[in-house]
């Protein structure tokens, strides 16, 4: 089967690289901006990941995404942070609906999630690519994006690349 690909968003996009980087059969993870179309226009930072659906679903990623960020609060930050599943086409678009419908009853309050077409995206500069695995005992790697994989570590082992994360000696 050929890769299939979506974008996330909803919280720090280098957060949001590590964690996706992290897993099974994830081939590439594109770091920078998406936009959608109004009133979705404006940049917000999120991933592209392409992915073998043989090895992962679409609903483990869109799973760990939304356990991954504050999909259900409406903090002051949505315009920057948008939270967010974007898809290429109509089909992809009702999947992930359905998906998000049925993992609402996981959640205490509402997702806040919408499924957006992808727009336009825009990489971010390399030196801020692959930021996790390139810095991991950074401070912010520290801080914010390592309770993240420890989280998707805990709950969707069955999904990690264990290797990865033993690579950088610190989960």
């Amino acid at each position: 089967m050929r890769n299939s690909k979506v974008g996330l968003g909803g919280g720090c996009h280098w957060c949001t690289e590590g964690v996706f980087q992290s897993l099974k059969g994830i081939t590439s993870v594109e770091q920078g901006w998406i936009a959608s179309a109004p009133p979705n226009e404006a940049y917000s930072e999120a991933v592209i990941v392409c992915y073998n659906p043989n090895i992962i679903s679409l609903k483990d990623l869109i799973e760990i995404h939304l356990h991954t960020h504050s999909a259900t609060s409406r903090h002051s930050m949505r315009d920057k942070y948008r939270s967010a599943i974007y898809t290429y086409g109509s089909a992809q678009s009702k999947i992930c609906e359905n998906i998000l419908h049925d993992l609402q009853p996981s959640f205490d309050n509402e997702l806040v999630t919408e499924v957006l077409m992808v727009k336009n995206f825009k990489i971010n500069q390399p030196e801020f690519l692959n930021y996790y695995y390139s810095n991991p005992n950074k401070p912010f790697c520290k801080n914010f994006i390592e309770p993240k994989l420890r989280l998707v570590l805990e709950k969707f082992s069955k999904v990690v690349n264990h290797a990865k994360f033993k690579a950088t000696g610190n989960l």
